[in-house]
């Protein structure tokens, strides 16, 4: 419990830096994005209409530094981000609660498959090393090695242009409007096939090494050799004995994968044109949309850490050490 709650702590630091700077970090870059936005209109605005909307983005410069950081405190435990430059008069929070279910589907079920899948696999590699399954190991390395976005081309090339199977670009059926009905939601699935693809080919690789090559290395442990000794079935050696201790690396590997899923997306969402918090990260650093760039790094921010939080909870329950700290 001692550990938990310094681990809590120091999250809860992390979390309070990580704000800190995401408030300070846009009033420090050069340039003024209101006035970029004050432009857009060509001139048609008011003397009190400018000064309205420094006011209403939170950059007032009549008010303190000091003051505009309570004030973005206060809107941020009230779930208020801000206003989008790029979507006005759109609330960030918004355009992030439209975008991100996308990110999440796509980039969260992938996550989990190429993770339990390049587990499994390296598992086996590594326990039945030299093995057939090992020829398997120079071709996912093959693949891990190709960029996303150019294995994205490759796919949409093939799969779209040459056979038609699948579209190109997309989120859903034009035409469809969101919702929780199986035409939309076979739409979306058939739609996020391409991506999905493409993100388990190229990350599979790095779970099947990673996992091989410490299966090798705590299989020749004292531990796993008295297990071997005391007659015990191979199958709860291999799972109970081995993986169990090999698995913790990865363990880290995944919390980070699961924290950077929302801000991971953007090549794979702008080669598939796919309607998710990526793209959206996209165009707001294209129209210095300081307010959803904060908005969006804030949620990332968040994700990280409750990733890394939920690491440490899973390391508790297969680490009895841990326990000790």
């Amino acid at each position: 419990m001692r550990f938990l709650l310094r681990r809590a702590l120091f999250y809860l630091i992390t979390a309070w830096a990580a704000i800190t700077i995401n408030f300070l970090l846009p009033r420090m870059l050069p340039g003024d994005p209101v006035q970029a936005m004050i432009a857009r209109f060509q001139g048609r605005l008011s003397t009190d209409a400018i000064a309205s909307l420094y006011v209403l983005f939170g950059l007032d410069t009549q008010t303190s530094m000091f003051s505009q950081y309570i004030t973005y405190w206060g809107n941020l435990f009230q779930g208020d981000l801000g206003l989008s430059f790029t979507y006005f008069p759109t609330p960030v929070s918004e355009v992030i609660a439209q975008s991100l279910p996308w990110t999440l589907s796509l980039m969260g079920v992938t996550t989990v498959i190429s993770f339990v899948l390049g587990t499994m696999i390296g598992v086996y590699a590594g326990w039945r090393r030299g093995s057939w399954i090992d020829s398997l190991l120079p071709i996912a390395t093959f693949f891990s090695a190709i960029p996303y976005f150019w294995l994205g081309l490759i796919a949409i090339s093939v799969f779209a242009v040459t056979w038609g199977a699948f579209p190109a670009a997309g989120g859903y059926e034009p035409g469809l409007i969101p919702s929780f009905d199986w035409e939309f939601i076979s739409s979306a699935l058939y739609y996020a096939v391409l991506p999905a693809l493409t993100v388990i080919i190229s990350s599979i690789a790095g779970w099947i090494l990673g996992m091989r090559n410490m299966m090798v290395t705590v299989s020749s442990e004292d531990y796993v050799t008295v297990a071997h000794a005391k007659g015990l079935p191979e199958r709860r050696v291999m799972l109970g004995y081995a993986a169990r201790n090999a698995v913790l690396p990865s363990i880290s590997g995944f919390a980070l994968s699961l924290g950077f899923i929302v801000g991971g997306t953007l090549l794979v969402e702008m080669v598939f044109s796919y309607p998710g918090i990526g793209y959206v990260l996209f165009t707001g650093v294209n129209a210095k949309d300081y307010p959803l760039m904060q908005g969006i790094f804030l949620i990332i921010t968040l994700a990280v850490l409750l990733a890394n939080l939920i690491a440490d909870v899973v390391y508790l329950l297969l680490d009895p050490r841990t326990r000790k700290a």
